[in-house]
Order: structure tokens, then C-alpha cells, then sequence
């Protein structure tokens, strides 16, 4: 399984709508410092949009499907032209009725290959939002849907995000929802089988080893016990919907104006992340790619971005189910920042990763 990702997997389709990396955790990551040159896999383009938050001087995005590109094209049209409130509403934060028309609204101000993929997404777009319109959050809306009832009341699912201390937290959770049903339904609907399927593609895990259910189950425990679920907005969105009391970082009110200020800094390339943009880059959000390659794949891509990487330059990714971090052959050119990595460890509340990976370039 040493052939390139983009010929073992499908990307025409848009896999994620949405982030599922908790962008406040890949700010922290970086320095805080004005004018930097970020190198950013676009996806869904939440994170890569909250990279403006930093004063970059640039932010290139780039990813193999057009699917996931036409996904920040959207964002950025939106940011341009509606008020944060009419956002949330299109993107599907919360229940809304005039998503149709703040759809035409926003692809007034797009190109027309971005105009036509949106237009074939119009009734996904209405009933969901446009930021629960991909395969994954779909994987989510049917387990929402079909599998959960059978596991919680509503009032039990509400009742997760409820205010507690920690030791209320433990015992709510004991108590309440690790029953029998809820590990019996992790392991068949979370097993990478059904994940594949519905989910992410099947290529995807073709380096996994061990249970995704109970992967998941460990994963869930971290973010409702040590963690306040009341702020997930991640765990929110799963397991209810809606995003109506916890917001990701690009989603905020106080964010809005600010990355409206900045889409110009944006610049969008199809193709490997490793090929994109000119000369060398301070930072470089890579999401969890590594894990999706073999370790052959793994070296040859980490030795091309990191010699694109300005002295200091750090490089930030996850893994969910992979350990993956700086090939063998890199470890001299690279220092990784443990007591960084377990701060914001602490603070992820994307907590199906397993692993948050810091690590800087040596100058």
C-alpha cells in the first residue's frame, strides 16, 4: 500500500463540510507573531481561515479535491457578504428557514465553476447548512439519527453538556452513559468497517491497527469527564446537531470582522500540499495526512515540506489512529515540542485525536 493517497482515495466529493480540528488548539500551537507564512491543508477551510487570526502575510490552502476547495471558496463569499448571525445560518449552526436564499446571495459573489458544484448541493445546503454536507457529517447525522435513540433519552443527551464539577462529571458519566448499549453501538457503528463506508474512505485506514470503537469510547470519556463538554463545540455538533451554544473558532462573533478584514491573504491551490505555493513557510497546519500514508509516503512528503520550512518554523498535525511523527531520517532537523504538545493536549476539545503533534524546525 505504497501508492499515493490521491490513488487510493476518492476526492470528488466533499468528505468534510466542516472542521474537525479545534483550530483554538493550532493557533496556540504557532507564534503568535505578525506576518508570518502559514502552509495550510484546506478541507473544509475553517482552519485555514482561522490562521488570519495570527496577522499572516499569507495563508496558502491546499488540497487535493476541488470538492473540499469549493467548500472555502463558499466560506470566503460568505465572510464577504453576510452579517455573522446570517453565517450561522447557512453553514447550519442552528435551525434555520432562509438558507436557500442566503445561498444565492453568497454564490452572487463566486466564480462559476464554485456557482454550479453549490447549486448541485442546493437542497443539502437548505436542509442541513452548508457546514454538515459531507460524507463525515453525515456518518454523524445518521448515528444521531438511528443509533443514539436507541442508547439515550433526549434528556441524557442534553444533559451532557449541563454545568457540573469534575467529580459530578465522573459520576454523570458512569451512571448515566457508559451503559451496555453505548459500548455494544461504538463498536459495530465506530468499527472502521461501517467508518469507511459512511465516513471517511476506506483507504483512510489502510495503516490502523486496533478497535475504532474503543478508540472512540476512551475519546468520549476524555472530553466528558476531563474536559467541560459544555464548551465542545465538536461534541455538541455530534451528538445534538446544532452549534447553538458552542461555537468553533472560525464561527465566533469576535472573529467575524477580523477574517472578513483578511481574506485577501488567502490563496487556494489544488494538488499535494507539498507542491503548493512559493518559497518557504513560518508555519504548517497539516491536519492528520500523515495517517493516511504509508511510511514510505510519510518521509518523502515530510522531507518535502520540510525543506520549505523557514529556520523555527513549526509543524502541526494529529493522529487519530496512527502514530505518525518526524521519519528517522528527520529527527536531526527537527525538535519536538513535548511540553507545548501537552498544554494544548489539555485544552483539545477535538477529542477524537489521539495525538496532537508540535514540532520546529531547526534553524
Amino acid at each position: 500500500m505504497n501508492e499515493p493517497i490521491d490513488q487510493r482515495a476518492s476526492f470528488e466529493a466533499i468528505r468534510y463540510a466542516r472542521a474537525w480540528e479545534d483550530a483554538d488548539v493550532l493557533i496556540g500551537a504557532f507564534r503568535n507573531e505578525p506576518g508570518q507564512r502559514f502552509l495550510s491543508i484546506c478541507a473544509a477551510g475553517d482552519n485555514a481561515i482561522a490562521l488570519l487570526l495570527l496577522d499572516p502575510s499569507e495563508v496558502v490552502a491546499a488540497d487535493l479535491s476541488p470538492a473540499q476547495l469549493a467548500c472555502l471558496h463558499l466560506r470566503i463569499a460568505a465572510y464577504r457578504c453576510l452579517s455573522h448571525e446570517a453565517f450561522l445560518d447557512l453553514f447550519g449552526a442552528r435551525p434555520a428557514e432562509n438558507r436557500g436564499e442566503l445561498l444565492d446571495q453568497v454564490l452572487k459573489g463566486c466564480d462559476p465553476e464554485t456557482v454550479s458544484f453549490w447549486q448541485a448541493q442546493r437542497q443539502a445546503v437548505v436542509d442541513f447548512g452548508a457546514g454538515n454536507v459531507g460524507k463525515f457529517e453525515n456518518y454523524f447525522r445518521l448515528f444521531r439519527r438511528y443509533i443514539l435513540p436507541l442508547i439515550h433519552s433526549r434528556s441524557t443527551i442534553e444533559s451532557v453538556f449541563g454545568k457540573r464539577a469534575h467529580e459530578d462529571r465522573v459520576r454523570f458519566f458512569e451512571e448515566r452513559w457508559n451503559n451496555r448499549r453505548w459500548r455494544l453501538a461504538t463498536s459495530l457503528f465506530f468499527s472502521r468497517t461501517v467508518m469507511g463506508w459512511l465516513g471517511r474512505d476506506p483507504a483512510f485506514f489502510d495503516h490502523v491497527d486496533g478497535s475504532a470503537g474503543a478508540h472512540v469510547r476512551r475519546k468520549v470519556r476524555f472530553a466528558a469527564v476531563d474536559q467541560d463538554p459544555s464548551q465542545n463545540p465538536y461534541m455538541r455538533s455530534i451528538l445534538t446537531g446544532s452549534n447553538d451554544t458552542a461555537l468553533p473558532t472560525a464561527w465566533r462573533a469576535e472573529n467575524h470582522a477580523v477574517i472578513a478584514e483578511r481574506l485577501d491573504r488567502l490563496t487556494l491551490v489544488q494538488g499535494p500540499v507539498d507542491q503548493a505555493g512559493e518559497g518557504r513557510f513560518d508555519g504548517f497546519n497539516l491536519s492528520d495526512i500523515f495517517e493516511y500514508m504509508s511510511l514510505d509516503e510519510t518521509a518523502r512528503v515530510y522531507g518535502r515540506l520540510l525543506d520549505r520550512a523557514s529556520p523555527g518554523a513549526r509543524l502541526v498535525y494529529w493522529n487519530m489512529m496512527v502514530p505518525r511523527s518526524a521519519p528517522a531520517e528527520f529527527k536531526g532537523r527537527v525538535q519536538r515540542l513535548a511540553e507545548l504538545e501537552d498544554r494544548m493536549k489539555r485544552l483539545d476539545k477535538a477529542f477524537f485525536y489521539a495525538d496532537l503533534v508540535i514540532e520546529e524546525a531547526s534553524g
